[in-house]
């Protein structure tokens, strides 16, 4: 969900996704890097700042033209989230710098220069592109404004401190004399790199916090412009299509192509190999997409499931329970969890439950490949640099420095097309590879349909939790014992060494680190090792499904002790002052302390809250529904709080909340994704939903005054809907939702009865 675009007299320069090499190539303007780290640091040194490829070309971060443009280098992938806009705000502010004069470009893959400062390595995610890049990102504005400060005060032999700059403007009011940044570019380029520069106050914000600055990428994906890899057209261009194993871990153990190679246009069929945990297949190499996609369809493929995945939902969901039937690894563990639930006056025992989910972009999986001698070029909405530019690498025995990656947009990934095994990027490459080795050396697109998109695998983890929490006789809180069953996203890949003592950080996160004070708790995990379902990381990770254990386990609790469910939780926050300003402020907009308004006869209406931090921001929600006399439901409000810190861009961070908190119905009321016999049941949006625009509700997002550290917005405001919907459903119906989706689990008052 993006807000409405507001007018704005001047118009934005289009953002442009290109190579590190064009970006340097600056027309004599003003090219400056800020170092990533002590060798960067190194290599940059005191040395004159020069407006050629070999001076700041390692870790150049804006250009100043001639022209008088801004030029903002991205590290991070846009796709759809504002990250371009949130970046080129941070590096304007400080730069003083004309709003509609600056644009931004995809940086190239290279881990050493553009790394993720909270990831450690080149890529999107974890809500963290303006969080890691806060400073950074103001400093090179800083420092490029106190060049250009620098060129003018040369030129014009005037004290620097008497010098200003404003909207892309330098002057000197003694004298009356000013110039555009383009006037001093050359110059500025001249002047040396000065060690450090300082940072504007907040109080001295004119774009950060600022209603005024409208996203960078709007006009150029209203008016088509904008490049995402289904644009990209290369001369000589095949399009290929791949037939994939029904079942995970499937291979090839014959395929009839003669039905295939009738259709026009097509111009090779092959095989591809695997890469590990990525499956192989066979490809059709055709001109355009409707002849690749013809021609895949009529394939005729004779498949080996002797050593795929056989199991499907429901026997996963059994083996889940028996498991949680025994102890099991323990997260977090603190006081006597067993002496205070034998002592407690009451005990609540519950099961929640979570299906496995598919990321459903607007836009499937898709890449552009070139093979050349010593090279490989790949174009794509890339939001992996390092993982993918190894993997490629590793394939084709190439160093990573020889695969070069062009950033396009991408069409939302909720962490999809951020695989730590590459996949859909090293199918595309071994296609490629595969084509290469029959003489084929045209450049190849990879196009995923829907359905390829929806049954190609790496899904948010099927979960169920079991719980008991305990209260004393005041129906305080006592003890928290919880056990977690699900597949580990970090399991057998190459990130597995983040796990500690056998336990993946994102299975537990938000039930482990419980914010609530438990004077008793105990976590626990289960991670099964022989299902051979593909799992990803999705929108807010382990926070999409603990966030909905915790919090209906915490309305659970209010309710056994006759409280009421935000003051409940308000009195366990003590500690967490921050916590519970984010929590009151969400009630007190919400008007909590106002009784609902009746719903028309039959009608049952209900309030609920939920309260949930991730990625270090700390969301709360309180959700509105009406439930009609045939248990059909419609959630009517949502009111939103959230502190995030400095709010870099009061309309990106709304339009955050808003997608997420769509996102998050979409997947609380409709998402599911189910195996029978180990194969994937859902294809397309008919038999895999998602939210309509009719089922939105109104949606109001209030943010809490901050001087901290910006932190993310991304993905939080995901993991408090469905909580706070089902605490609402109850309110209205004293049915308690344990299972997601909601679809059709709200009984009639007949059947109640």
């Amino acid at each position: 969900m993006h807000p409405i675009v507001r007018s704005h007299t001047a118009a934005i320069l289009p953002v442009r996704n290109v190579s590190r090499r064009r970006f340097m190539q600056g027309a004599g303007g003003l090219v400056l890097g800020i170092a990533l780290g002590p060798a960067a640091a190194r290599a940059a040194g005191g040395a004159t700042n020069q407006a050629s490829a070999d001076a700041f070309a390692p870790n150049a971060f804006v250009r100043v033209g001639t022209d008088g443009s801004v030029t903002v280098l991205s590290k991070h992938l846009e796709m759809g989230q504002g990250a371009y806009t949130g970046l080129a705000t941070l590096v304007a502010e400080e730069l003083d710098a004309d709003w509609s004069r600056v644009r931004v470009e995809g940086a190239p893959a290279n881990t050493d220069l553009y790394k993720n400062l909270a990831l450690g390595l080149q890529g999107t995610g974890g809500s963290t592109a303006i969080a890691n890049s806060y400073e950074q990102m103001r400093r090179a504005g800083a420092t490029a404004r106190a060049m250009l400060v620098a060129a003018a005060a040369e030129r014009w032999q005037v004290d620097p401190k008497d010098i200003t700059v404003s909207a892309g403007i330098v002057r000197h009011a003694a004298s009356q004399r000013q110039a555009g940044f383009g006037e001093l570019a050359a110059a500025a380029a001249r002047q040396p790199v000065p060690e450090s520069v300082p940072l504007k106050a907040q109080a001295d914000f004119k774009l950060i916090g600022n209603e005024a600055p409208r996203r960078v990428d709007g006009i150029a994906k209203t008016n088509g412009t904008a490049l995402f890899t289904q644009d990209m057209k290369l001369p000589g261009m095949l399009v290929a299509m791949a037939a994939h194993p029904p079942r995970f871990g499937g291979k090839v153990a014959s395929f009839d192509a003669s039905k295939a190679k009738a259709v026009p246009g097509v111009r090779h069929v092959l095989q591809f190999a695997g890469t590990g945990h990525n499956f192989e297949g066979v490809a059709v190499l055709a001109d355009n997409t409707w002849a690749a996609r013809t021609a895949r369809d009529a394939l005729q493929v004779q498949w080996d499931d002797s050593q795929a995945h056989r199991k499907g939902t429901d026997e996963i969901r059994a083996q889940y329970r028996k498991a949680l039937d025994s102890p099991g690894t323990v997260a977090a563990s603190h006081g006597d969890v067993d002496a205070a639930l034998a002592q407690a006056a009451k005990v609540i025992e519950a099961e929640y439950e979570v299906p496995y989910l598919a990321h459903a972009a607007m836009e499937p999986m898709n890449c552009l490949v070139q093979l050349g001698d010593g090279r490989c070029d790949i174009w794509n909405g890339e939001q992996f640099q390092s993982v993918d530019q190894a993997a490629v690498a590793k394939m084709l025995g190439l160093a990573p420095d020889q695969v070069f990656i062009t950033q396009l947009y991408a069409g939302g990934s909720f962490g999809r097309r951020a695989n730590a095994h590459a996949d859909y990027v090293t199918e595309a490459v071994s296609i490629a590879k595969a084509a290469r080795d029959q003489g084929v050396h045209a450049p190849i697109k990879l196009v995923w349909t829907r359905e390829d998109d929806t049954r190609g695998g790496y899904y948010r983890p099927l979960n169920v939790h079991r719980a008991r929490i305990g209260l004393d006789a005041q129906g305080k809180l006592q003890a928290w014992h919880v056990r977690l069953a699900g597949q580990s996203i970090f399991l057998g890949g190459p990130f597995e060494a983040a796990m500690k003592d056998g336990i993946d950080p994102t299975s537990v996160e938000g039930q482990a680190d419980l914010r609530y004070a438990v004077p008793n708790l105990r976590v626990e995990s289960y991670t099964p090792k022989d299902i051979g379902v593909p799992v990803l990381w999705y929108r807010s990770v382990g926070h999409t499904h603990t966030a909905f254990s915790a919090e209906g386990l915490m309305d659970e609790a209010a309710m056994a002790a006759g409280q009421d469910p935000v003051a409940y939780r308000a009195a366990l926050l003590e500690q967490h002052p921050r916590h519970r300003k984010v929590l009151e402020l969400a009630a007190e907009r919400a008007g909590w302390a106002r009784p609902l308004a009746d719903g028309a006869q039959g009608e049952r209406r209900g309030r609920g809250v939920a309260l949930h931090e991730s990625f270090n921001t700390i969301v709360a929600q309180v959700a509105e529904v009406t439930v009609k006399a045939d248990g059909s439901f419609k959630v009517d409000r949502i009111v939103c709080a959230l502190d995030c810190g400095v709010v870099v861009n009061p309309d990106v961070v709304r339009a955050q909340m808003e997608g997420g908190i769509g996102f998050g119905l979409s997947t609380a009321l409709h998402g599911a994704l189910t195996l029978k016999d180990g194969q994937v049941e859902q294809s397309n949006f008919h038999d895999y939903p998602v939210m309509r625009i009719n089922e939105m509700p109104a949606i109001e997002v209030h943010t809490v005054a901050s001087t901290e550290k910006p932190t993310g917005v991304g993905e939080p405001g995901v993991p408090p809907v469905a909580p706070a919907v089902a605490n609402a459903l109850y309110a209205a119906t004293g049915q308690r939702i344990r299972t997601l989706p909601f679809a059709a689990q709200i009984k009639a008052p007949a059947e109640q009865a």
